[in-house]
Protein backbone atom coordinates (compact mmCIF):
# COMPACT_ATOMS: atom_id res chain seq x y z
CA UNK A 1 0.00 0.00 0.00
CA UNK A 2 1.47 3.52 -1.02
CA UNK A 3 0.10 6.26 0.81
CA UNK A 4 0.05 9.83 -1.21
CA UNK A 5 0.63 12.89 -0.83
CA UNK A 6 -0.94 15.73 -2.50
CA UNK A 7 1.10 18.89 -1.33
CA UNK A 8 4.16 20.35 -3.31
CA UNK A 9 7.58 19.44 -2.08
CA UNK A 10 9.76 22.54 -1.85
CA UNK A 11 13.29 21.93 -3.70
CA UNK A 12 15.82 21.24 -0.78
CA UNK A 13 19.64 22.49 -0.80
CA UNK A 14 21.25 20.73 1.75
CA UNK A 15 24.45 22.12 0.52
CA UNK A 16 23.27 26.23 1.37
CA UNK A 17 26.13 26.19 3.28
CA UNK A 18 28.84 25.68 1.20
CA UNK A 19 31.43 28.65 0.49
CA UNK A 20 30.13 29.47 -3.32
CA UNK A 21 33.03 31.63 -3.74
CA UNK A 22 35.52 28.64 -3.59
CA UNK A 23 33.44 26.52 -5.51
CA UNK A 24 32.77 28.74 -8.72
CA UNK A 25 36.48 27.76 -9.40
CA UNK A 26 34.95 24.50 -10.60
CA UNK A 27 31.76 24.75 -12.89
CA UNK A 28 31.61 20.84 -12.72
CA UNK A 29 31.18 20.23 -9.22
CA UNK A 30 28.98 24.35 -8.46
CA UNK A 31 26.59 22.43 -11.31
CA UNK A 32 26.24 19.53 -9.41
CA UNK A 33 25.71 21.16 -5.56
CA UNK A 34 23.12 23.38 -7.02
CA UNK A 35 21.07 20.65 -9.47
CA UNK A 36 21.15 17.50 -7.61
CA UNK A 37 18.55 17.45 -4.60
CA UNK A 38 15.68 18.18 -6.64
CA UNK A 39 12.13 18.02 -5.66
CA UNK A 40 10.09 14.93 -6.19
CA UNK A 41 6.76 14.98 -8.11
CA UNK A 42 4.06 16.69 -6.23
CA UNK A 43 2.05 13.51 -5.83
CA UNK A 44 4.79 11.35 -4.49
CA UNK A 45 4.46 8.77 -1.83
CA UNK A 46 4.87 8.27 1.99
CA UNK A 47 5.84 4.69 2.88
CA UNK A 48 6.38 3.65 6.45
CA UNK A 49 7.92 0.39 7.88
CA UNK A 50 7.46 -1.07 10.73
CA UNK A 51 5.52 -3.14 12.92
CA UNK A 52 1.95 -3.56 11.89
CA UNK A 53 2.66 -0.83 9.13
CA UNK A 54 2.05 -1.26 4.69
CA UNK A 55 5.75 -2.12 4.86
CA UNK A 56 7.60 -4.67 7.94
CA UNK A 57 11.53 -3.65 6.42
CA UNK A 58 13.06 -1.20 4.50
CA UNK A 59 13.85 -3.95 1.84
CA UNK A 60 10.30 -4.20 1.35
CA UNK A 61 9.97 -0.19 0.97
CA UNK A 62 12.86 -0.16 -1.37
CA UNK A 63 11.31 -2.23 -3.40
CA UNK A 64 8.05 -0.02 -3.74
CA UNK A 65 9.64 2.88 -3.69
CA UNK A 66 9.58 5.48 -6.70
CA UNK A 67 11.32 8.95 -7.56
CA UNK A 68 10.20 11.87 -5.05
CA UNK A 69 9.31 9.38 -2.31
CA UNK A 70 9.41 9.98 1.35
CA UNK A 71 9.94 6.38 3.54
CA UNK A 72 9.37 6.65 6.86
CA UNK A 73 11.05 3.74 9.17
CA UNK A 74 9.41 3.42 12.80
CA UNK A 75 11.97 2.80 15.99
CA UNK A 76 13.29 -0.45 16.32
CA UNK A 77 15.75 -3.17 15.40
CA UNK A 78 15.66 -4.61 11.96
CA UNK A 79 17.79 -7.43 10.94
CA UNK A 80 17.27 -5.89 6.75
CA UNK A 81 18.80 -4.72 4.10
CA UNK A 82 17.72 -2.43 1.36
CA UNK A 83 18.86 -1.44 -2.57
CA UNK A 84 17.46 1.69 -2.97
CA UNK A 85 17.22 2.42 -6.65
CA UNK A 86 14.56 5.37 -7.33
CA UNK A 87 16.07 9.09 -7.33
CA UNK A 88 14.96 11.61 -4.90
CA UNK A 89 13.91 9.43 -2.05
CA UNK A 90 13.86 10.69 1.44
CA UNK A 91 14.10 8.08 3.91
CA UNK A 92 13.70 9.19 7.65
CA UNK A 93 13.41 7.24 10.94
CA UNK A 94 11.14 7.93 12.98
CA UNK A 95 11.21 8.92 17.23
CA UNK A 96 14.70 7.27 18.50
CA UNK A 97 15.25 5.97 14.71
CA UNK A 98 16.06 2.65 13.67
CA UNK A 99 18.50 0.22 14.61
CA UNK A 100 20.01 -1.98 11.37
CA UNK A 101 22.14 -4.64 11.92
CA UNK A 102 24.74 -7.06 9.99
CA UNK A 103 22.90 -8.14 7.34
CA UNK A 104 24.76 -6.89 3.76
CA UNK A 105 22.81 -6.66 0.13
CA UNK A 106 24.94 -8.04 -2.72
CA UNK A 107 27.68 -8.65 -0.17
CA UNK A 108 28.43 -4.79 0.33
CA UNK A 109 26.40 -2.45 2.71
CA UNK A 110 23.28 -2.87 4.72
CA UNK A 111 21.85 0.05 2.03
CA UNK A 112 23.33 0.06 -1.02
CA UNK A 113 21.47 3.90 -2.92
CA UNK A 114 22.13 3.67 -6.44
CA UNK A 115 19.35 6.15 -6.61
CA UNK A 116 20.41 10.25 -7.12
CA UNK A 117 19.23 13.41 -4.94
CA UNK A 118 18.69 10.95 -2.00
CA UNK A 119 18.34 12.28 1.72
CA UNK A 120 18.91 9.36 5.09
CA UNK A 121 18.52 11.12 8.55
CA UNK A 122 18.21 9.45 11.70
CA UNK A 123 19.27 5.84 10.87
CA UNK A 124 21.84 3.81 12.94
CA UNK A 125 23.58 1.18 11.10
CA UNK A 126 26.06 -0.97 12.82
CA UNK A 127 28.02 -4.47 12.80
CA UNK A 128 28.10 -4.10 8.82
CA UNK A 129 31.20 -7.18 8.01
CA UNK A 130 32.01 -8.75 4.19
CA UNK A 131 34.20 -11.26 3.26
CA UNK A 132 36.29 -8.64 1.13
CA UNK A 133 36.89 -6.28 4.22
CA UNK A 134 34.58 -3.77 3.08
CA UNK A 135 31.00 -4.03 4.74
CA UNK A 136 29.72 -0.72 4.64
CA UNK A 137 26.87 0.41 6.82
CA UNK A 138 26.01 2.85 3.69
CA UNK A 139 27.74 2.20 0.05
CA UNK A 140 26.91 5.44 -2.06
CA UNK A 141 26.85 4.30 -5.87
CA UNK A 142 24.43 7.13 -7.17
CA UNK A 143 25.18 10.54 -7.96
CA UNK A 144 24.40 12.50 -4.68
CA UNK A 145 23.78 11.76 -0.91
CA UNK A 146 23.10 13.62 1.82
CA UNK A 147 23.04 11.86 5.56
CA UNK A 148 22.22 13.62 8.47
CA UNK A 149 21.90 12.71 12.07
CA UNK A 150 23.09 9.07 11.69
CA UNK A 151 25.06 6.94 13.60
CA UNK A 152 27.16 4.31 11.90
CA UNK A 153 29.10 1.69 14.69
CA UNK A 154 31.25 -1.00 14.57
CA UNK A 155 31.34 -1.36 10.49
CA UNK A 156 34.20 -2.38 8.32
CA UNK A 157 33.41 0.83 6.37
CA UNK A 158 31.16 3.48 7.90
CA UNK A 159 30.37 5.10 4.70
CA UNK A 160 32.01 3.39 1.19
CA UNK A 161 31.49 5.94 -1.76
CA UNK A 162 32.18 4.66 -5.55
CA UNK A 163 34.54 6.01 -7.81
CA UNK A 164 32.57 8.14 -10.05
CA UNK A 165 33.55 11.80 -11.01
CA UNK A 166 29.90 12.93 -10.91
CA UNK A 167 29.29 12.11 -7.23
CA UNK A 168 28.96 14.39 -4.24
CA UNK A 169 28.37 12.75 -0.35
CA UNK A 170 27.29 15.65 2.44
CA UNK A 171 27.18 14.08 5.89
CA UNK A 172 26.20 16.34 8.50
CA UNK A 173 25.79 15.49 12.40
CA UNK A 174 26.31 12.30 12.40
CA UNK A 175 28.66 10.07 14.76
CA UNK A 176 31.21 7.31 13.12
CA UNK A 177 31.88 4.89 16.43
CA UNK A 178 34.40 1.98 16.21
CA UNK A 179 34.26 1.73 12.28
CA UNK A 180 37.52 0.22 10.31
CA UNK A 181 39.60 -2.96 9.52
CA UNK A 182 42.08 -4.00 7.34
CA UNK A 183 42.59 -7.30 5.98
CA UNK A 184 45.28 -8.81 3.25
CA UNK A 185 43.37 -6.51 0.60
CA UNK A 186 44.41 -3.29 2.30
CA UNK A 187 41.76 -1.14 5.09
CA UNK A 188 38.22 0.11 5.38
CA UNK A 189 37.78 3.04 6.89
CA UNK A 190 34.59 5.63 8.89
CA UNK A 191 34.31 7.35 5.94
CA UNK A 192 35.88 6.12 2.38
CA UNK A 193 35.30 8.52 -0.45
CA UNK A 194 36.49 7.31 -4.19
CA UNK A 195 37.73 9.37 -7.17
CA UNK A 196 34.22 12.04 -6.38
CA UNK A 197 33.44 15.14 -7.39
CA UNK A 198 32.68 16.56 -3.42
CA UNK A 199 33.06 15.41 -0.03
CA UNK A 200 31.77 17.27 2.59
CA UNK A 201 31.61 16.14 6.23
CA UNK A 202 30.13 18.72 9.13
CA UNK A 203 29.43 18.94 12.75
CA UNK A 204 29.62 15.08 13.03
CA UNK A 205 31.67 12.85 14.89
CA UNK A 206 34.61 10.16 15.17
CA UNK A 207 35.84 8.13 17.76
CA UNK A 208 37.30 4.80 18.21
CA UNK A 209 38.34 4.24 14.14
CA UNK A 210 40.23 0.95 13.99
CA UNK A 211 43.34 0.68 11.92
CA UNK A 212 42.01 2.36 8.88
CA UNK A 213 41.43 6.04 8.43
CA UNK A 214 38.68 8.26 10.04
CA UNK A 215 38.20 10.24 6.22
CA UNK A 216 40.12 8.85 3.56
CA UNK A 217 39.16 11.36 0.54
CA UNK A 218 40.34 10.88 -2.95
CA UNK A 219 37.64 13.42 -4.29
CA UNK A 220 38.21 16.78 -6.13
CA UNK A 221 37.40 18.61 -3.60
CA UNK A 222 37.33 17.51 0.21
CA UNK A 223 35.38 20.23 2.93
CA UNK A 224 35.92 18.91 6.62
CA UNK A 225 33.65 21.49 8.97
CA UNK A 226 33.01 21.70 12.81
CA UNK A 227 33.86 18.07 13.26
CA UNK A 228 35.01 16.29 16.41
CA UNK A 229 37.76 13.49 15.03
CA UNK A 230 39.32 11.69 17.93
CA UNK A 231 41.02 8.58 18.32
CA UNK A 232 40.15 8.45 22.40
CA UNK A 233 41.94 6.13 24.87
CA UNK A 234 41.58 3.11 22.59
CA UNK A 235 41.42 3.75 19.15
CA UNK A 236 43.81 2.75 16.60
CA UNK A 237 43.26 4.59 13.50
CA UNK A 238 46.19 5.31 11.23
CA UNK A 239 45.91 8.48 9.68
CA UNK A 240 42.93 10.82 11.20
CA UNK A 241 42.31 12.47 7.82
CA UNK A 242 43.95 11.05 4.55
CA UNK A 243 43.69 12.88 1.41
CA UNK A 244 45.95 10.50 -1.00
CA UNK A 245 45.68 11.68 -4.19
CA UNK A 246 45.67 15.30 -2.95
CA UNK A 247 42.69 17.40 -4.40
CA UNK A 248 41.19 20.52 -2.55
CA UNK A 249 40.99 20.26 1.05
CA UNK A 250 39.13 22.88 3.16
CA UNK A 251 39.64 21.80 7.04
CA UNK A 252 38.00 24.73 9.76
CA UNK A 253 36.80 25.04 13.12
CA UNK A 254 37.99 20.70 13.81
CA UNK A 255 38.79 19.36 17.26
CA UNK A 256 40.97 16.41 16.67
CA UNK A 257 42.97 14.10 18.62
CA UNK A 258 45.69 11.26 18.28
CA UNK A 259 45.18 9.04 20.71
CA UNK A 260 48.12 6.62 22.47
CA UNK A 261 47.09 3.27 20.44
CA UNK A 262 47.18 4.69 17.20
CA UNK A 263 48.66 2.08 14.42
CA UNK A 264 50.75 5.38 12.84
CA UNK A 265 51.12 7.66 15.52
CA UNK A 266 53.75 9.76 12.73
CA UNK A 267 51.17 11.95 11.11
CA UNK A 268 47.91 13.09 11.70
CA UNK A 269 46.37 14.55 8.16
CA UNK A 270 47.96 13.48 5.38
CA UNK A 271 48.17 14.69 1.94
CA UNK A 272 49.13 13.67 -1.63
CA UNK A 273 51.29 10.70 -0.37
CA UNK A 274 49.71 7.99 -3.53
CA UNK A 275 50.34 10.74 -5.76
CA UNK A 276 48.37 13.98 -7.12
CA UNK A 277 45.84 12.34 -9.21
CA UNK A 278 43.37 15.29 -8.73
CA UNK A 279 44.42 18.41 -9.45
CA UNK A 280 44.59 20.74 -5.64
CA UNK A 281 43.49 24.53 -5.93
CA UNK A 282 43.83 25.24 -2.25
CA UNK A 283 44.56 23.31 1.08
CA UNK A 284 43.17 25.55 4.24
CA UNK A 285 43.90 24.08 7.48
CA UNK A 286 42.41 26.98 9.67
CA UNK A 287 41.30 27.23 13.37
CA UNK A 288 41.79 23.64 14.39
CA UNK A 289 42.53 22.27 17.40
CA UNK A 290 45.16 19.63 17.56
CA UNK A 291 45.85 17.28 20.71
CA UNK A 292 48.76 14.27 20.44
CA UNK A 293 48.06 11.81 23.43
CA UNK A 294 50.87 9.28 21.87
CA UNK A 295 54.06 9.78 20.57
CA UNK A 296 55.30 12.71 18.78
CA UNK A 297 53.87 13.43 15.89
CA UNK A 298 53.48 15.75 12.73
CA UNK A 299 49.99 17.81 12.32
CA UNK A 300 49.93 18.16 8.51
CA UNK A 301 52.00 15.77 6.10
CA UNK A 302 51.70 17.49 2.48
CA UNK A 303 53.09 15.76 -0.12
CA UNK A 304 51.71 17.35 -3.02
CA UNK A 305 53.42 20.18 -4.64
CA UNK A 306 50.41 22.79 -3.75
CA UNK A 307 51.18 25.01 -0.86
CA UNK A 308 49.67 24.18 2.32
CA UNK A 309 48.22 27.14 4.51
CA UNK A 310 48.16 26.47 8.08
CA UNK A 311 46.29 29.12 10.25
CA UNK A 312 44.79 30.02 13.78
CA UNK A 313 45.39 26.16 14.72
CA UNK A 314 46.14 25.22 18.21
CA UNK A 315 48.33 22.63 18.89
CA UNK A 316 48.15 21.02 22.63
CA UNK A 317 50.03 18.05 23.93
CA UNK A 318 53.00 15.90 23.51
CA UNK A 319 55.65 17.03 20.80
CA UNK A 320 53.83 17.72 17.70
CA UNK A 321 55.35 19.41 14.09
CA UNK A 322 53.22 21.56 12.58
CA UNK A 323 53.88 21.21 9.16
CA UNK A 324 56.06 18.92 6.80
CA UNK A 325 56.49 19.69 3.47
CA UNK A 326 55.52 23.23 0.91
CA UNK A 327 53.26 25.50 2.83
CA UNK A 328 53.12 28.21 5.29
CA UNK A 329 52.39 28.28 9.32
CA UNK A 330 50.69 31.35 11.19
Amino acid sequence: MRERTVTMRRCARPHSGLRLAALARSAQIATMIFGIWCCGPAGAATLVVGKGQPYRTPAEAAKAARAGDTVRIEAGDYRSCAVWLADNLTIWGLGSGPRLTGTLCQGKAIFVVRGSGVTIQNVTFEGARSADGNGAGIRAEGNSLAVDHSVFRDNQDGILTDDDPRQVLVVRNSSFEGNGACAAGGCAHAIYAGHIALLRVERSRFIGTRLGHCIKSRARRTEITGDRIMDGAGGTASYLVDIPNGGTLIMTGNVLEKGPKSENHLTAISIGEEGELQPTEEILIRDNVFSNDGPPSIFVRNSAPAFAQLAGNTIKGNAVTPLVGSGTVR
